[in-house]
Protein backbone atom coordinates (compact mmCIF):
# COMPACT_ATOMS: atom_id res chain seq x y z
CA UNK A 1 0.00 0.00 0.00
CA UNK A 2 1.51 3.26 -0.94
CA UNK A 3 2.24 5.30 2.50
CA UNK A 4 3.56 9.00 2.13
CA UNK A 5 4.52 11.81 5.25
CA UNK A 6 4.96 15.06 4.78
CA UNK A 7 5.14 18.02 7.33
CA UNK A 8 5.09 22.16 7.14
CA UNK A 9 4.92 25.06 8.52
CA UNK A 10 1.49 26.23 8.87
CA UNK A 11 1.61 30.04 7.99
CA UNK A 12 -2.26 29.56 9.31
CA UNK A 13 -1.64 28.26 12.54
CA UNK A 14 2.26 29.61 13.45
CA UNK A 15 3.37 25.76 13.63
CA UNK A 16 4.40 22.90 12.12
CA UNK A 17 1.66 20.37 10.94
CA UNK A 18 1.54 16.66 9.65
CA UNK A 19 -0.41 13.99 7.62
CA UNK A 20 0.00 10.87 6.14
CA UNK A 21 -1.33 10.06 2.85
CA UNK A 22 -2.60 6.21 2.39
CA UNK A 23 -3.19 5.42 -1.79
CA UNK A 24 -2.36 6.21 -4.77
CA UNK A 25 -5.36 7.42 -6.58
CA UNK A 26 -9.15 7.44 -6.30
CA UNK A 27 -11.74 9.59 -4.79
CA UNK A 28 -9.72 12.23 -2.06
CA UNK A 29 -10.69 11.81 1.51
CA UNK A 30 -9.77 14.11 4.28
CA UNK A 31 -9.77 11.64 7.69
CA UNK A 32 -10.12 14.18 11.09
CA UNK A 33 -8.61 12.34 14.25
CA UNK A 34 -10.56 11.72 17.54
CA UNK A 35 -10.56 14.14 20.15
CA UNK A 36 -7.21 15.02 20.93
CA UNK A 37 -6.03 12.50 18.25
CA UNK A 38 -3.15 12.84 15.75
CA UNK A 39 -2.14 12.17 12.24
CA UNK A 40 -1.34 8.68 12.54
CA UNK A 41 -4.63 7.98 14.48
CA UNK A 42 -6.27 6.59 11.85
CA UNK A 43 -3.41 4.13 10.96
CA UNK A 44 -3.15 3.33 14.50
CA UNK A 45 -6.71 1.92 15.11
CA UNK A 46 -6.74 -0.42 12.48
CA UNK A 47 -9.13 1.81 9.92
CA UNK A 48 -6.82 2.04 7.27
CA UNK A 49 -6.17 -1.96 7.36
CA UNK A 50 -9.94 -1.69 7.04
CA UNK A 51 -9.62 -0.21 3.79
CA UNK A 52 -7.29 -2.06 2.19
CA UNK A 53 -8.96 -3.37 -0.80
CA UNK A 54 -10.09 0.30 -1.43
CA UNK A 55 -6.69 1.81 -1.40
CA UNK A 56 -4.83 -0.87 -3.11
CA UNK A 57 -7.12 -0.64 -5.94
CA UNK A 58 -7.05 3.20 -6.69
CA UNK A 59 -10.60 3.67 -5.65
CA UNK A 60 -9.54 6.01 -2.63
CA UNK A 61 -6.71 8.15 -1.53
CA UNK A 62 -6.67 9.22 1.93
CA UNK A 63 -5.03 12.58 3.43
CA UNK A 64 -4.86 12.12 7.65
CA UNK A 65 -4.50 15.30 9.01
CA UNK A 66 -3.45 16.07 12.31
CA UNK A 67 -5.51 18.23 15.30
CA UNK A 68 -5.24 21.21 16.99
CA UNK A 69 -7.68 20.42 19.80
CA UNK A 70 -5.39 20.71 22.48
CA UNK A 71 -4.71 24.32 21.71
CA UNK A 72 -8.31 25.50 20.52
CA UNK A 73 -11.39 23.46 21.82
CA UNK A 74 -10.34 21.15 24.52
CA UNK A 75 -7.57 23.71 25.88
CA UNK A 76 -8.89 24.58 28.77
CA UNK A 77 -6.73 27.21 30.20
CA UNK A 78 -7.65 29.32 27.16
CA UNK A 79 -10.41 31.68 27.39
CA UNK A 80 -13.40 30.07 25.45
CA UNK A 81 -13.46 33.53 22.84
CA UNK A 82 -9.29 32.07 21.72
CA UNK A 83 -10.52 28.64 21.75
CA UNK A 84 -13.15 28.65 18.84
CA UNK A 85 -10.61 31.52 17.23
CA UNK A 86 -8.09 29.00 17.14
CA UNK A 87 -10.36 26.61 15.57
CA UNK A 88 -10.98 28.98 12.88
CA UNK A 89 -7.48 29.26 12.04
CA UNK A 90 -7.50 25.67 12.17
CA UNK A 91 -9.91 25.64 9.52
CA UNK A 92 -8.17 28.33 7.48
CA UNK A 93 -5.35 25.49 7.65
CA UNK A 94 -7.71 22.90 5.83
CA UNK A 95 -8.92 24.89 3.58
CA UNK A 96 -6.14 26.94 2.22
CA UNK A 97 -2.98 24.76 2.94
CA UNK A 98 -4.48 21.05 3.30
CA UNK A 99 -7.00 21.10 0.24
CA UNK A 100 -4.96 22.74 -2.21
CA UNK A 101 -2.14 20.11 -1.27
CA UNK A 102 -4.62 16.67 -2.21
CA UNK A 103 -5.92 18.91 -5.29
CA UNK A 104 -1.53 18.87 -6.47
CA UNK A 105 -1.27 15.40 -5.19
CA UNK A 106 -4.53 14.11 -6.99
CA UNK A 107 -6.24 15.57 -9.69
CA UNK A 108 -9.74 13.94 -9.10
CA UNK A 109 -12.27 15.94 -8.03
CA UNK A 110 -14.26 14.18 -5.85
CA UNK A 111 -13.53 14.64 -2.50
CA UNK A 112 -14.93 13.27 0.82
CA UNK A 113 -15.11 15.08 4.49
CA UNK A 114 -14.33 11.74 7.27
CA UNK A 115 -14.24 11.40 10.78
CA UNK A 116 -15.09 9.38 13.55
CA UNK A 117 -16.05 11.02 17.20
CA UNK A 118 -14.84 14.23 17.39
CA UNK A 119 -13.33 14.29 13.56
CA UNK A 120 -17.19 13.56 12.63
CA UNK A 121 -17.71 16.78 14.08
CA UNK A 122 -14.87 18.39 12.12
CA UNK A 123 -15.69 16.51 9.08
CA UNK A 124 -19.47 17.75 9.08
CA UNK A 125 -18.67 21.56 10.06
CA UNK A 126 -16.30 22.08 7.35
CA UNK A 127 -18.45 20.22 4.73
CA UNK A 128 -21.48 22.40 5.54
CA UNK A 129 -20.12 25.65 6.57
CA UNK A 130 -17.68 25.15 3.10
CA UNK A 131 -20.19 22.29 0.70
CA UNK A 132 -18.14 23.56 -2.93
CA UNK A 133 -15.30 21.67 -2.05
CA UNK A 134 -16.55 18.51 -1.16
CA UNK A 135 -18.90 15.59 -2.62
CA UNK A 136 -19.69 13.34 -0.05
CA UNK A 137 -19.45 13.19 4.23
CA UNK A 138 -19.23 10.09 6.22
CA UNK A 139 -19.63 10.80 10.04
CA UNK A 140 -19.16 8.33 12.74
CA UNK A 141 -20.45 8.76 16.10
CA UNK A 142 -20.15 12.30 15.97
CA UNK A 143 -21.47 15.31 18.15
CA UNK A 144 -22.62 18.31 16.39
CA UNK A 145 -22.99 21.24 18.79
CA UNK A 146 -19.97 21.36 20.89
CA UNK A 147 -21.38 24.03 23.51
CA UNK A 148 -23.75 21.66 25.35
CA UNK A 149 -23.42 19.16 28.09
CA UNK A 150 -24.25 16.17 27.14
CA UNK A 151 -24.11 12.94 29.62
CA UNK A 152 -20.66 13.47 31.36
CA UNK A 153 -19.48 15.58 28.50
CA UNK A 154 -19.24 19.08 29.72
CA UNK A 155 -20.05 21.95 27.09
CA UNK A 156 -16.68 23.37 26.01
CA UNK A 157 -17.29 26.66 25.94
CA UNK A 158 -18.13 27.09 29.72
CA UNK A 159 -21.12 28.58 28.91
CA UNK A 160 -19.90 31.54 27.10
CA UNK A 161 -21.26 31.78 23.47
CA UNK A 162 -20.59 33.76 20.36
CA UNK A 163 -21.14 34.26 16.96
CA UNK A 164 -18.14 32.26 16.32
CA UNK A 165 -19.02 29.28 18.23
CA UNK A 166 -23.50 30.07 16.47
CA UNK A 167 -20.97 29.53 12.92
CA UNK A 168 -19.25 26.20 14.02
CA UNK A 169 -22.17 24.60 15.29
CA UNK A 170 -24.12 22.43 12.60
CA UNK A 171 -27.42 22.04 14.80
CA UNK A 172 -26.79 25.87 15.47
CA UNK A 173 -26.51 27.20 12.04
CA UNK A 174 -28.10 24.80 9.45
CA UNK A 175 -31.85 25.35 10.67
CA UNK A 176 -31.74 28.65 10.00
CA UNK A 177 -29.29 28.45 6.36
CA UNK A 178 -31.19 30.14 3.62
CA UNK A 179 -28.42 30.92 1.36
CA UNK A 180 -29.51 29.47 -1.98
CA UNK A 181 -26.65 28.67 -3.16
CA UNK A 182 -25.17 26.91 -0.07
CA UNK A 183 -28.24 25.08 0.13
CA UNK A 184 -28.04 23.34 -3.58
CA UNK A 185 -24.67 22.51 -3.17
CA UNK A 186 -26.20 20.90 0.03
CA UNK A 187 -28.57 18.74 -1.83
CA UNK A 188 -26.49 17.31 -4.40
CA UNK A 189 -23.81 16.11 -1.55
CA UNK A 190 -23.83 12.30 -0.43
CA UNK A 191 -23.98 12.46 3.46
CA UNK A 192 -24.01 9.40 5.85
CA UNK A 193 -23.92 9.49 9.50
CA UNK A 194 -23.86 7.10 11.96
CA UNK A 195 -24.35 6.64 15.25
CA UNK A 196 -25.01 3.98 18.34
CA UNK A 197 -28.68 3.95 19.78
CA UNK A 198 -26.88 4.04 23.04
CA UNK A 199 -24.37 6.43 22.23
CA UNK A 200 -24.71 10.05 24.44
CA UNK A 201 -24.87 12.00 21.10
CA UNK A 202 -27.71 10.45 19.37
CA UNK A 203 -30.20 13.10 19.84
CA UNK A 204 -27.41 15.25 18.38
CA UNK A 205 -27.29 13.50 15.48
CA UNK A 206 -31.11 13.47 15.18
CA UNK A 207 -31.42 16.76 15.76
CA UNK A 208 -28.91 17.11 12.67
CA UNK A 209 -30.96 14.63 10.54
CA UNK A 210 -34.12 16.48 11.15
CA UNK A 211 -32.40 19.92 10.13
CA UNK A 212 -31.39 18.23 6.96
CA UNK A 213 -34.53 17.00 5.75
CA UNK A 214 -36.26 20.07 6.92
CA UNK A 215 -33.89 21.39 4.38
CA UNK A 216 -34.70 18.97 1.96
CA UNK A 217 -30.78 17.56 1.93
CA UNK A 218 -30.92 14.20 0.87
CA UNK A 219 -28.89 11.80 3.70
CA UNK A 220 -27.87 8.83 5.14
CA UNK A 221 -28.68 8.12 9.00
CA UNK A 222 -27.82 4.70 10.60
CA UNK A 223 -28.50 3.78 13.51
CA UNK A 224 -25.99 0.88 14.73
CA UNK A 225 -26.82 -1.47 18.08
CA UNK A 226 -25.06 -0.39 21.71
CA UNK A 227 -23.19 2.52 21.94
CA UNK A 228 -20.71 1.42 18.76
CA UNK A 229 -18.04 3.94 19.57
CA UNK A 230 -14.69 2.92 19.25
CA UNK A 231 -12.03 1.44 16.71
CA UNK A 232 -13.52 -1.87 16.38
CA UNK A 233 -17.35 -1.04 15.42
CA UNK A 234 -15.89 1.75 13.20
CA UNK A 235 -13.80 -0.84 11.55
CA UNK A 236 -17.04 -2.40 10.23
CA UNK A 237 -18.38 0.71 9.17
CA UNK A 238 -15.88 2.37 6.80
CA UNK A 239 -15.90 -0.30 4.31
CA UNK A 240 -20.15 -0.25 3.97
CA UNK A 241 -20.03 3.66 3.81
CA UNK A 242 -17.02 4.87 2.72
Amino acid sequence: MHREYHKWYSPNLNRDMELLIFGHAGARVLVFPTRRGRFHEYEDIGLVNALTEQLDNGWLQLFCVDSVDRESIYNRYAAPYDRIRRHGQYEQYILNEVLPFTRLKNPQPFMISHGCSLGAYHAVNIALRHPQWFGKIVAFSGRYSLSEPVAEFRGLFDDYYDEEIYFHSPNHFLPNLTDDSMLSHLRRMNIVLTIGVDDPFVHSNLALSEALWNKNIAHELYMWDGRAHQASDWQKMVPLYL
